[in-house]
């Protein structure tokens, strides 16, 4: 008998990219998507799914609400998203999901966790792959960038708004880089500017301290859809870079 899935995830062309590949393997039947968390939330109450494909930055509720509000007997979630510091990694298995996968993950590997978790001593392998789509450029990034730095209280005059917005386009165009930001990030906005990986992190540093400090975090909490930080608990320099970045991702920058 097939195991159940749900996808709950905003992105489109992911979403896609998931049936397709769901569709290529034995032993799994993804009866529902949806867009945001409500909706995930309606789905799982009807389809009562064995796994939940679930994504952390969704509209009206994000993921964490998702996992609060599901009731017994819960699904397997599987949570999926770039914010994949240890911070977000340990809040998402508090809240009770089984398993944390960084994005952009391989789908032979998802689909070998859904089988451990299945108990499948033979993973139902696919003939290929779909390629994942290209990241396209929109020629409004810096635009938007820049808005959301004004909603949040970021002044264009100190030195880590430069670096901060230099930091996450890079991250737009390469996501995985985000998980070696001191060993590879910084010293690509270092480069970038002339000046070195430790300046770098204290600008970018300083820049998310004026926004904490001018008290916007209501704005934050609003733009990124979750509301996980408060006036003592700012992000990290890794944290914020990869929540811009994904919803800049997100928005189809």
């Amino acid at each position: 008998m097939k195991k159940t899935v749900i996808i709950a995830d905003d992105n489109a062309v992911l979403v896609a990219d998931l049936k397709k590949f769901f569709g290529s393997v034995n032993g799994y039947d993804v009866v529902a998507v949806a867009e945001n968390g409500v909706e995930a939330l309606a789905a799982v109450e009807k389809f009562d799914p064995d796994f939940l494909l679930l994504d952390i930055v969704m509209p009206e509720l994000d993921g964490f609400g998702v996992l609060a509000a599901i009731k017994s007997p819960r699904p397997a979630v599987i949570m999926m998203s770039q914010l994949n510091t240890d911070a977000f990694v340990q809040k998402a298995l508090r809240y009770g999901a089984k398993y944390f996968l960084a994005k952009p993950f391989n789908f032979d590997f998802l689909l070998r966790t859904l089988d451990d978790f299945s108990g499948e001593s033979e993973p139902a392998l696919p003939a290929a792959q779909p390629a994942r789509p290209a990241v396209k450029r929109n020629r409004s990034l810096d635009e938007k960038i820049a808005n959301l730095f004004i909603s949040v209280g970021i002044p264009a005059h100190i030195k880590g708004y430069q670096f901060l917005r230099e930091a996450i386009k890079i991250t737009v165009d390469d996501p995985e880089i985000i998980n070696s930001i001191t060993k590879r990030l910084y010293p690509s906005v270092a480069a970038a500017f002339n000046t070195t990986p430790s300046k770098v992190e204290r600008a970018i540093r300083h820049a998310i301290e004026v926004a904490w400090n001018r008290g916007k975090i209501e704005n934050i909490n609003n733009i990124f859809g979750m509301k996980i930080y408060s006036a003592n608990e700012k992000p990290t320099n890794g944290e914020f870079i990869a929540l811009v970045a994904d919803k800049m991702l997100l928005e189809g920058a």
